[in-house]
């Protein structure tokens, strides 16, 4: 289970402070209207995720047994974690942008992360194949690595929140681009596993 945890933990950080369309929303809602609309926004993913999950579970379920569209998207999981990986590595720090519409935080969060490939594609090629795995090995272990994901996604959202609101300089420091050097490693990492898994599924590697 503490494999789960980690692995929930990695995923949710790195997606949770990667910027993208709901990190720079998150920011800007929080610099013109307060930290409290920020983290409407950044609580959003909790309001979206289950469709987009239950969706990519149909999917994965459909191709059950097939070992060939199984190997396929597990190679298409390793590009998803590669591309977050080297978008880690080339973090720079975050530039808050103050312009942003009206409140209404909750529903321009829920819009901008249905509407985002991104989800999509975390969860049918990275997500869903490893809570199918842990489920198989203990569903505790299924439900831990949701668990972790979502704090750690969630969390850093509202972390990123507080500091727009109190010390927007830590945003662009050296903290911040370590942190995702950090996290852009363990993500590559995790990609040579998926495109193991995934060439060992196709039969071009002994399992």
């Amino acid at each position: 289970m503490i494999g789960s945890l980690c692995a929930g933990a990695l995923l949710g950080l790195s997606a949770g402070l990667s910027p993208g369309p709901l990190l720079a929303l998150v920011m800007a809602q929080t610099l013109r209207h307060g930290p409290r609309e920020g983290a409407k926004a950044a609580l959003s993913p909790l309001v979206t995720d289950l469709p987009i999950i239950l969706v990519c579970a149909l999917v994965l379920a459909a191709a059950r047994g097939q070992s060939t569209v199984l190997g396929a998207i597990s190679l298409a999981g390793s590009a998803v974690l590669l591309r977050l990986g080297l978008d880690s590595l080339r973090a720079r720090g975050l530039r808050p942008d103050p312009r942003a519409a009206a409140p209404r935080s909750l529903l321009q969060g829920v819009l901008v992360n249905a509407l985002s490939p991104h989800p999509y594609l975390f969860w049918l090629g990275v997500g869903m194949p490893l809570v199918y795995r842990e489920w198989a090995r203990d569903p505790v272990s299924a439900a831990a690595f949701l668990i972790a994901f979502y704090a750690c996604l969630v969390g850093s959202k509202l972390g990123v929140a507080l500091l727009c609101h109190r010390g927007r300089r830590l945003l662009a420091g050296a903290a911040y681009v370590w942190t995702m050097r950090l996290l852009g490693v363990l993500l590559l990492a995790f990609a040579g596993l998926l495109v193991r898994d995934g060439l060992r599924l196709l039969g071009l590697l002994p399992a």
